[in-house]
């Protein structure tokens, strides 16, 4: 697959190309509005919440710690959605590419993770500058999350390749897939503190395969915290087993997709 993979690497990049292209047609700004987006969304964060509204978390009474905190969260829980929302029609957008006999249907998924790591890689740049004016980036502690986010990718790609494959077949996963990540949203500790939210309830939260990945980044952002690998454990077993089992559904169930398309 690997030797495949690098074979059709040009076609990899001109679809992560045609991916950059189709979204700045018609835009003044063209490929601009990929800084100028999480950019805006960053100081709005940031500043609404920080600032403005003058919200404070338990721990910090610090000016614009709240908005950081929501920002490294959000910052977070887009690549997570970003990745499982577009592997929705990730298969069925593609299905002419997916008849063809000599394309690799690995590509597709490692296109999904280029557009959405770049995308990423952006907002996390902008970000590091507020946290550098501030005084606020720790470069050991941001270097920590690196394997956190090789795990949550791991996570979100499974998910993706599952629902995109079941997609195929049931139009139906789209819906409750967007429904299912409205209540995991809420479910996670991003908007609010964990340590404010009363028990049982924690409990259950705490059992949220996303909390101690979302904590990691929170952490790392205002307590230029280390990363806890203890905490991890669970989240990355999960990861490994979405992530094989996501990809025997999708060579299983391979032929039939592409005549389903």
């Amino acid at each position: 697959m690997l030797r495949s993979l690098y074979a059709h690497r040009t076609l990899i990049a001109s679809l992560v190309r045609q991916e950059f292209q189709l979204r700045s047609v018609r835009a003044s700004w063209g490929l601009g509005w990929l800084v100028v987006e999480p950019a805006i969304q960053i100081a709005i964060y940031t500043l609404i919440f920080g600032a403005v509204l003058a919200a404070r978390l338990p721990s910090d009474d610090a000016p614009l710690a709240y908005g950081l905190y929501v920002c490294a969260g959000l910052l977070t829980w887009t690549l997570f959605t970003q990745i499982v929302t577009r592997g929705l029609d990730l298969f069925l957008s593609h299905a002419t590419l997916l008849k063809s006999v000599r394309f690799p249907r690995s590509a597709l998924p490692i296109s999904l993770l280029l557009v959405t790591g770049i995308q990423f890689a952006i907002s996390v740049a902008i970000f590091a500058c507020v946290l550098l004016a501030l005084g606020r980036f720790d470069g050991i502690a941001l270097l920590s999350v690196v394997p956190v986010l090789a795990i949550q990718i791991g996570l979100a790609l499974g998910l993706a390749i599952t629902v995109g494959t079941l997609h195929v077949f049931f139009r139906d996963v789209g819906y409750t897939t967007n429904i299912f990540l409205q209540f995991w949203f809420w479910l996670t500790p991003i908007v609010y503190p964990l340590s404010i939210v009363p028990e049982p309830a924690r409990s259950w939260i705490e059992r949220n395969p996303l909390t101690p990945i979302v904590g990691a980044y929170q952490g790392a952002v205002l307590d230029g915290a280390v990363a806890s690998f203890g905490e991890l454990g669970p989240p990355a077993a999960l990861a490994v087993g979405v992530l094989a089992g996501s990809w025997a559904l999708f060579r299983a169930l391979g032929a039939d997709l592409v005549d389903e398309l």
